[in-house]
């Protein structure tokens, strides 16, 4: 195969057309207007000299607006307001043309979206190749047919229909992930064509199954060479193995191969092994088609009893739901976003991954592989049933065998994937169409991919009074994994009436974070718990923040929110309060503190069941000299002692009953707060905050140092005030203008 990536001309609907230079990605666009249409734009004549050239991925609802009625890219006539973090949708076309060259007559040309949010219908010189509706699963078109000669340009033109209320979330706009070019002979392996299983896997031997489609376009049948040869993680060449097979004109078959391993290097969360099976295709000693499969050798296994294995040894599951966007960047899916993404949640503890509500990018998931996390990859937030009258609903009947196919096909080669999951918080889940939708969908998958059990996340029925939890048997007993979404308090009872029900917490309130844990570690039919979320995101606005009881009522807030604010780590990549207290309930840290942000006088705090305290870790509170500042402690050891400039403050002990936090009331003073833990009354740990100075500059700090020459890679550079022992100064307040010279670009800036 021979794929390339593709660039596009783009233009966002406007009164006028809009000329910008080739590497300028913003321009000036009337976003009002952006509900019109192009006439003709489709077609092969079409003036598009125009419009601006564009990189892809790329995100058109994080161009900024300059209305004043917007504030960046953000705006208060976002039909999905403060669910999709009030951003604009709409329509928008691209256009781009190319030329074959005389090395591809007669070959197989084909193009492939990674993702189109969404409502997208392709045309090629002015003939509709087919549309594809749902945002977030690829799809591919075969140009053959309609290719001009060599030599002549040819025209793709896309249109993308984001319009309405028809997301829950934030969803961006666009061709936000890949597109690719790729060229084949007649006979070639079809796309996601190989299949690579290991269903018997030990330190000792592993048996590498490959189930492989052969395609054969071409007018004759032709003897073929079908040789597979497995590349160990260390680059060496392990074994081989070659099928013979005749293939007929105009058919498809599939093949399958068998190579024994002897002491395969297994994949594994600690040692993410990743092998190669590199697939060639030859006709009388010609290499027609060559693919390059990563793969990874590992077993899985769950059941009731004990829990889930991987490699056959248990693994508790610390999960993180996560959303589709990269933050500033909106959600565009570049390379190096997402695998940093992947990086930091690692990083903190996670081991796992919910990729709500719909499938990832590849370079996602890649990134799971690469790194060691596990995955559960979810396809559809809703079926038939509405959550928003623009949605995906009105498509599901016709397409989700299309989408659930290719979400499979695309992922079912990652080891990180262990768990499909058909659905989330589905309105018809327990309803009898509900059922006969969940049955259809399993099977689906068990056809599709036989390998990996089929979950599905339930939850209260709040949208329907005639209905109780019990009620949730019904759809429980189609899957083979049950996701509970915040019904931690269900486990042990469920347990008692469906003994052999395997259970997950596929989301979680953060404020809950022990009590999931405890059904854990105490209950192996209780894999494991996935917070919602692992990383802030935007869209859902504020449901995570922390007000006082003057503020707006919990949930949604109005403009201006757009973040959830609901995160283990903020939507820049830094770790909240929250996720230090996680650390303490997963055994991973010993001692970590937080001090409580001061509340106005007379108010109290609301915190959404989202939400996490107001609370933040410094000791610097100019302004608040001798008035009382709550202080956690978090910890596991039984006794802990708070310090005050040497003083002691005060003593206590320390259990699960107090949800491992010890809190104290301490009049502020600046200097040096110490938390100590005890052990027998030995202090046996220690953290400490220390008051800063003055602000005297900024700290500029890349996450690289050096990256490559490509769109697709990135430095995310912190800046920080600080003081002049170079101490984070927490109320420190500088404007910052941004400026980037030099062969690079500025993509985006953004606050957490």
């Amino acid at each position: 195969m021979n794929p390339y990536l593709l660039c596009w001309v783009v233009t966002c609907l406007c009164a006028n057309t809009v000329t910008a230079d080739t590497r300028d990605r913003s321009f000036d666009a009337d976003w009002r207007f952006l509900r019109g249409d192009v006439p003709d734009a489709q077609t092969q004549d079409f003036d598009d000299t125009a419009w601006r050239t564009l990189d892809v991925p790329h995100d058109w609802s994080i161009e900024d607006l300059d209305t004043p009625e917007s504030i960046g890219p953000f705006s208060k006539e976002s039909p999905g307001g403060a669910s999709t973090g009030h951003v604009l949708g709409g329509m928008a076309w691209y256009r781009k043309h190319f030329i074959l060259s005389e090395e591809d007559t007669g070959k197989q040309v084909a193009l492939r979206f990674d993702g189109v949010y969404m409502d997208s219908e392709v045309w090629l010189n002015g003939r509709s190749l087919g549309q594809h509706p749902y945002g977030y699963t690829p799809f591919a078109f075969d140009l053959t047919p309609l290719l001009k000669p060599a030599g002549q340009t040819n025209v793709v033109a896309v249109r993308v229909r984001n319009l309405g209320k028809n997301s829950r979330w934030y969803s961006g706009s666009g061709i936000y992930r890949h597109v690719w070019l790729t060229v084949t002979d007649a006979v070639h392996i079809p796309l996601w064509g190989v299949f690579v299983t290991t269903p018997q896997a030990s330190d000792t031997s592993a048996s590498v199954h490959l189930a492989i489609d052969l395609a054969n376009t071409g007018r004759q049948s032709v003897e073929t060479s079908i040789s597979t040869t497995l590349v160990s993680p260390d680059g060496k060449s392990v074994a081989t193995i070659t099928t013979q097979q005749t293939i007929a004109a105009h058919t498809e078959i599939p093949l399958k191969q068998t190579v024994i391993l002897p002491s395969p290097k297994l994949w594994s969360l600690e040692t993410p092994h990743l092998y190669e099976a590199v697939t060639e295709v030859r006709v009388r000693d010609t290499v027609m088609d060559r693919l390059v499969t990563p793969f990874g050798i590992r077993t899985i296994e769950f059941s009731a009893r004990e829990g889930f294995k991987l490699n056959g040894q248990p693994v508790w599951l610390r999960g993180a739901c996560v959303h589709h966007d990269n933050g500033p960047l909106g959600a565009a899916a570049l390379d190096r976003a997402e695998v940093r993404r992947v990086e930091i949640l690692k990083a903190n503890g996670f081991n796992a991954i919910r990729t709500s509500h719909n499938p990832p990018s590849p370079a996602f998931l890649d990134a799971c592989d690469r790194l060691g996390v596990l995955v559960i990859d979810e396809i559809f937030d809703h079926w038939k049933i509405a959550k928003n009258p623009q949605d995906y609903h009105r498509f599901f009947e016709a397409w989700w065998e299309t989408d659930l196919t290719a979400m499979i096909h695309r992922d079912r080669n990652h080891p990180s994937v262990v768990l499909w999951s058909i659905g989330n918080e589905i309105n018809e889940r327990v309803e009898d169409e509900g059922l006969a939708i969940t049955r259809q969908l399993c099977d689906a998958v068990q056809r599709l991919d036989p390998t990996r059990p089929t979950t599905e996340s339930l939850c209260e029925f709040w949208e329907r009074k005639n209905r109780s939890w019990p009620d949730t048997a019904r759809a429980f007993e189609l899957l083979d994994v049950a996701g509970y979404n915040y019904q931690w308090k269900q486990y042990e009872p469920d347990h008692t009436l469906y003994p052999d029900r395997i259970m997950v917490g596929s989301e979680s309130f953060p404020r809950e974070a022990l009590e999931n844990w405890q059904q854990v570690e105490q209950h192996p039919y209780v894999i494991g718990d996935f917070v919602w979320t692992g990383m802030d995101y935007l869209g859902e606005s504020a449901i995570g923040h922390a007000s006082v009881d003057n503020e707006p009522e919990n949930g949604l807030l109005p403009w201006p929110w757009y973040v959830a604010y609901c995160g283990d780590i903020d939507i820049c990549g830094h770790k909240k309060p929250q996720s230090y207290y996680r650390d303490v309930v997963w055994r991973q840290s010993p001692l970590e503190m937080a001090v409580h942000c001061p509340i106005p006088e007379g108010h109290t705090e609301i915190v959404s069941r989202w939400g996490w305290p107001d609370e933040v870790r410094h000791w610097t509170w100019p302004g608040q000299q001798g008035k009382a500042m709550q202080v956690h402690v978090y910890t596991r050891y039984p006794k802990v002692r708070l310090e005050l400039n040497g003083r002691v403050m005060g003593t206590q002990s320390v259990s699960e009953d107090t949800k491992l936090t010890a809190t104290f009331s301490v009049p502020y003073e600046p200097g040096t707060l110490r938390a100590v833990g005890m052990i027998d009354d030995q202090v046996v740990s220690s953290v400490t905050f220390q008051t800063t100075g003055q602000a005297v500059a900024l700290r500029l700090t890349p996450d690289r140092s050096t990256i490559e020459a490509g769109r697709n890679d990135l430095a995310y550079v912190t800046v920080e005030i600080v003081d002049e022992h170079g101490s984070v100064v927490p109320h420190g307040i500088s404007k910052v203008h941004f400026e980037i010279t030099g062969p690079g670009e500025l993509a985006a800036v953004a606050n957490a």
